[in-house]
């Protein structure tokens, strides 16, 4: 009854939350896009999404969509591998941002091995900055990071999320005083970023924790020293988002992207794509 390229691309537009996005992560017009989700809310019967000059959601039934697009896609990749007759085997290098690390990533790569299981998944977790100087270097690939919207344009879009100040609910910040910022070393996108929107405020800062382990950075906020700029989709429990303000300059926009690094035609290549596949379809699942 539904077809999987009317399905990937319902998939690509609810994670990116944009017809624009989803085409170029898809390769394709934002007609056709536009065209297939058409397509599919006839098949369904149903509106999957409200959309406006400005914005796009899902409905209720677009929610529902959500699962059952993953689940069938899913069960299409698993039926074209077993009646291909071929298994993806191998070694793979795969890197990951540490934000990503306490969200349902390890349950992607825990189905992933289990569909793959001729494959030695090998993960790297580390700063986003770090992992693409890896893969540049032939270390890494396929790496899950985040990145500038205005960044390079190369790299698949998982996502669009907007990064936010957070902290402890009872953390009250004194105007008067530099604003204590708990952050990654460099070069973490979260912290050139925060450090650059306050510079350009004119609003006084100083680093009173520095962490790689994003663990270390949460205990620290949790303990009220002070706040960190992080993605509003990823909020780690026991922090809350901090309102805007004057002292609390917008942080804007970072993507989620995907990176390839190795050639095509390689066998790593291969089960690159396999797990990039994956991580795009449980891209929406991977956010709060």
């Amino acid at each position: 009854m539904f077809d999987p390229v009317q399905l990937r691309t319902f998939l690509a537009v609810a994670q990116t939350l944009s017809f624009t996005r989803a085409a170029g992560r898809l390769g394709v017009r934002q007609s056709t896009v536009s065209q297939q989700v058409r397509r599919l809310e006839a098949a369904a019967g149903r509106q999957l999404f409200v959309r406006d000059t400005h914005s796009v959601r899902l409905t209720e039934d677009g929610e529902a969509m959500l699962g059952f697009a993953r689940t069938i896609l899913e069960a299409n990749e698993r039926a074209a591998h077993w009646f291909a007759g071929t298994r993806l085997r191998g070694r793979l290098r795969f890197g990951a941002s540490e934000d990503f690390v306490l969200t349902r990533l390890p349950e992607v790569l825990e189905g992933f091995r289990r569909e793959h299981p001729e494959i030695d998944l090998e993960l790297t977790v580390d700063l986003s900055e770090t992992l693409q100087k890896r893969l540049a270097a032939g270390r890494l690939d396929l790496v899950l990071v985040k990145r500038h919207p205005d960044g390079e344009p190369h790299g698949r879009l998982v996502w669009r999320d907007r990064l936010v100040w957070i902290g402890s609910e009872r953390l009250r910040l004194d105007p008067h005083r530099p604003l204590p910022l708990v952050a990654f070393p460099p070069p973490a996108v979260t912290r050139a970023r925060a450090l650059d929107v306050l510079e350009r405020s004119g609003r006084s800062w100083r680093v009173v924790c520095t962490s790689g382990s994003l663990s270390g950075l949460v205990a620290a906020a949790r303990a009220g020293l002070g706040v960190m700029a992080h993605t509003l989709g990823m909020i780690p429990p026991g922090l809350v988002r901090l309102a805007p303000g004057p002292g609390l300059p917008d942080l804007g926009e970072v993507d989620v992207v995907l990176l390839h690094g190795a050639p095509p035609g390689s066998t790593a290549r291969g089960a690159a794509e396999a797990l990039a596949q994956a991580v795009l379809a449980a891209g929406d699942r991977l956010q709060g």
